[in-house]
């Protein structure tokens, strides 16, 4: 199966396609300099099978790629971030402890 994940800016969501049909999106609302990951769903079809990590982590990088920290505001986003440091350098310092997450 092939992935692909778009940035949907008219949307506001990084929205993921396997074998091209949309399998579930990661919704954002920009700051002046963070991106704030408030809802990500992966459609029933395709829970279970690796897809959130594979959108989850092309939407980090992509933000990254675009100047911006993360705010993990989705509990899948915040897990992610939670279970791999090396995106952590991602969130500020000042949201890392009222995200509950190491400095």
């Amino acid at each position: 199966m092939s992935t692909e994940v778009r940035n949907n800016t008219a949307l506001e969501r990084y929205e993921l396609y396997v074998d091209g049909a949309i399998a579930g999106y990661a919704e954002y609302q920009d700051t002046a300099s963070e991106r704030a990951f408030v809802h990500t769903e992966i459609y029933p079809r395709h829970e279970g099978q690796g897809y959130g990590r594979v959108l989850v982590e092309a939407a980090l990088r992509s933000a990254h790629e675009d100047g911006f920290g993360a705010l993990p505001m989705c509990p899948m986003v915040h897990h992610f971030i939670e279970t791999r440091p090396e995106f952590l350098v991602l969130v500020p310092h000042w949201a890392r402890e009222r995200l509950g997450l190491p400095q």
